[in-house]
């Protein structure tokens, strides 16, 4: 009598742990079992940090302040019909008026339209500087993190080097050699000190990436130095990359800015936020529209990509989640 019950309760449990598993069978074919805890469908790093960035006003008013600028960058004489090298010395440190609401600078020239086509120098400098440090930092720190050895060795000493370099120092010996208006030598200035915080991260990104599970399998599978990185390892270290390059970018226009202030920097004829602010530091307690207002926009342009990088920052990194 009691071999029959026992055989009952084997069978019913045999039944319900093949239930179970036809369950999560279906669970992991088709998703979630409906009516689940987890029945919503999984997203991935970047939707889901899509989907915080969205919901973040941090992010969302940086991101229209960027916008704006890099809208005005682009076409400034959509607001700004005037000509920014065109002045009348007759009204050399006039205040507002009808047409003109910043006044005028000491050589005459229109300080709203100076302001707006300022935008673009800038942020030129900014894109183009984190641009070149990121490719840099990221291709050289992936290397030395994905094959160590004397060439992680050499990247680190070689970092140190140009981390030991004080940037304005640098800035004036470096600068003050190229002559010439053009933006480039700022920028390949910035790129030649930038990479080196980038690929210290990189470097560390790739090592952390590299030890997991996957990498591991492709790995044993045959998978090639050049794939492992391109399709494995790299997409998945890249966002701390972006996170620093993202609040490096108004670093940078603020150095751009700073530079071309001391005068080593952006050189007229160039219209430069940096240049307008050194033409009127002496005139301060005459004309002060004539330092409020370009400072006021590189203040407000460095802020919001600033504030742009700490929200992808948070949206990235699941500790501060």
């Amino acid at each position: 009598m009691p071999e029959p019950e026992q055989r009952e309760v084997i069978g019913s449990g045999s039944g319900g742990a093949m239930s179970m598993a036809s369950g999560e069978a279906e669970s992991l074919k088709g998703g979630p079992l409906p009516g689940s805890a987890d029945s919503g469908k999984a997203r991935s790093l970047w939707s889901d940090a899509w989907h915080d960035l969205r919901r973040n006003p941090v992010f969302v008013v940086s991101a229209l302040v960027i916008v704006f600028l890099v809208l005005i960058a682009v076409w400034p004489s959509l607001i700004a019909s005037g000509n920014p090298l065109q002045c009348d010395l007759a009204r050399a440190q006039d205040g507002p008026r009808p047409g003109h609401p910043f006044g005028f600078d000491a050589q005459g020239c229109d300080v709203y339209t100076r302001t707006v086509y300022g935008a673009r120098a800038s942020i030129t400098v900014g894109v183009c500087a984190t641009t070149g440090a990121a490719l840099l930092g990221s291709v050289l720190g992936g290397l030395a993190g994905y094959y160590g050895g004397w060439w992680d060795g050499l990247l680190s000493r070689l970092a140190d080097v140009f981390f030991g370099i004080p940037i304005i120092l640098g800035g004036l010996v470096f600068l003050s050699v190229v002559t010439g208006a053009s933006i480039w030598p700022v920028v390949g200035f910035i790129v030649l000190l930038g990479w080196p915080q980038i690929a210290r991260i990189a470097r560390s990104a790739v090592v952390t990436a590299k030890q997991h599970d996957y990498v591991q399998a492709a790995r044993a599978l045959g998978a090639g130095d050049a794939r492992m990185l391109l399709r494995h390892i790299a997409p998945n270290a890249v966002a701390p990359v972006i996170v620093v390059a993202t609040i490096a970018l108004g670093t940078y226009i603020a150095l751009e800015a700073t530079l071309s202030f001391i005068g080593v920097g952006l050189r007229p004829p160039t219209v430069s936020w940096g240049i307008d602010i050194s033409n009127a530091s002496t005139l301060i307690r005459n004309s002060p529209h004539m330092l409020l207002w370009p400072a006021g926009a590189l203040s407000l342009t460095v802020l919001a990509f600033i504030m742009l990088g700490d929200a992808v920052r948070d949206a990235l990194d699941p500790k501060l989640r």
